[in-house]
């Protein structure tokens, strides 16, 4: 079952690229923080997700809020996803699939890849808690993106 609204946010440490992590920790209970679920690196709807974001990155910035996106890609796949995307915010490689497992967000198969990430959006205050929950079991849907700016505008 997906985190939902009200849950305590699960804490992680993830490769944003070959040699370096990100530990959730360091921002829970300290800062909001937004997590964007996606399934695959490179595949077109994902890439118009994170280029979303990029493009609207001043309203983002402006929220003070990390954000962060997770794929089950190798950090050498997202790491250089990011990098061809000037995406400003870190993608995270959860390659073993634990944190994805953990969030609920876990595909069995999609399109006959197994173990994929779902697309899911969540906003997580700087009480530690999820204050928005958002997962898809469509792969081609995107994140109603004014939704999340809303939920960590109006976040603790």
């Amino acid at each position: 079952m997906p985190i939902r609204k009200g849950d305590k946010a699960p804490s992680f440490e993830l490769a944003c690229q070959p040699g370096e992590t990100v530990n959730l920790a360091d921002y829970l209970g300290r800062e909001k923080i937004v997590l964007l679920f996606f399934p695959l690196c490179y595949s077109p709807v994902c890439t118009t997700e994170m280029c979303t974001m990029r493009d609207s990155w001043d309203h983002w910035k402006n929220l003070n809020a990390k954000v962060f996106g997770l794929s089950v890609d190798s950090p050498f796949v997202t790491a250089r996803f990011r990098a061809d995307e000037k995406i400003p915010f870190p993608l995270l490689s959860d390659f073993n699939k634990e944190v994805t497992a953990e969030y609920g967000v876990l595909y069995e198969e999609l399109r006959g890849f197994k173990g994929v990430s779902k697309r899911a959006a969540f906003v997580i205050g700087t009480d530690g808690l999820v204050h928005f929950a958002w997962v898809t079991d469509n792969s081609g849907d995107q994140p109603e993106y004014e939704q999340v700016r809303n939920a960590v505008a109006q976040a603790p």
